[in-house]
């Protein structure tokens, strides 16, 4: 069973800067794609940055501005936020998938259980 917990949430000004932490365990970290999802009440859940082989990706809302990474041996990923907006203000969530990243959230099997950041103006 894959286990997935985020950590590094928190309250913050725009302009501003966290670091959520997501820790894997429960099977081979490197074979795996990791994903950054966030939701905000009454919207879908939306795709915010992947990592796995090909390198990482990103959605277009946070491009330039936020830094996805892993470290293998520590079964971690990592998303840098800079330049904080109350936009992106949500709940976010760490996933996983064996393959490659997909942007599609159903196509994600394991989730964290979400860690909140908000972003105040």
């Amino acid at each position: 069973q894959v286990q997935l917990v985020e950590s590094g949430g928190g309250l913050v000004q725009a302009g501003g800067s966290l670091k959520l932490s997501c820790a894997a365990s429960g099977r081979t970290f490197s074979s795996y794609a990791m994903a950054w999802f966030r939701q905000v009440p009454g919207k879908e859940r939306e795709f915010v940055a992947g990592i796995r082989r090909a390198g990482p990706t990103y959605a277009d809302s946070v491009e330039g501005r936020f830094t996805i990474s892993r470290d293998n041996a520590k079964s971690t990923v990592y998303l840098q936020m800079n330049s904080l907006k109350p936009e992106d203000t949500a709940v976010y969530y760490c996933a996983t998938r064996f393959g490659e990243v997909s942007t599609a959230r159903n196509e994600y099997r394991y989730w964290g259980q979400g860690t909140q950041v908000t972003v105040s103006s």
